[in-house]
């Protein structure tokens, strides 16, 4: 899950830090250098708690954009 952001404070940083390490879909954070500013590695079973979790994390921390791409098979 890529995510953007238009706040760079560390004040929404530490809020965005708190919300992700207590969400357990979320395997991995991480600070990218490219136009996305953050990934989130997340796991679930299904396209349906996909769309619960996307809904949950756009209420706790506000972001400019949501963005994901899915493995839809694992070769290696």
């Amino acid at each position: 899950m890529f995510i953007k952001t238009s706040n760079h404070g560390p004040d929404w940083l530490q809020q965005f830090a708190n919300a992700v390490i207590d969400l357990p879909e979320v395997m991995g954070m991480y600070r990218l250098s490219s136009d996305t500013d953050y990934l989130l590695r997340i796991v679930v079973p299904s396209v349906k708690p996909y769309g619960e979790f996307y809904k949950r994390l756009s209420e706790l921390v506000p972001v400019s954009d949501i963005s994901s791409s899915f493995a839809t098979e694992r070769i290696k």
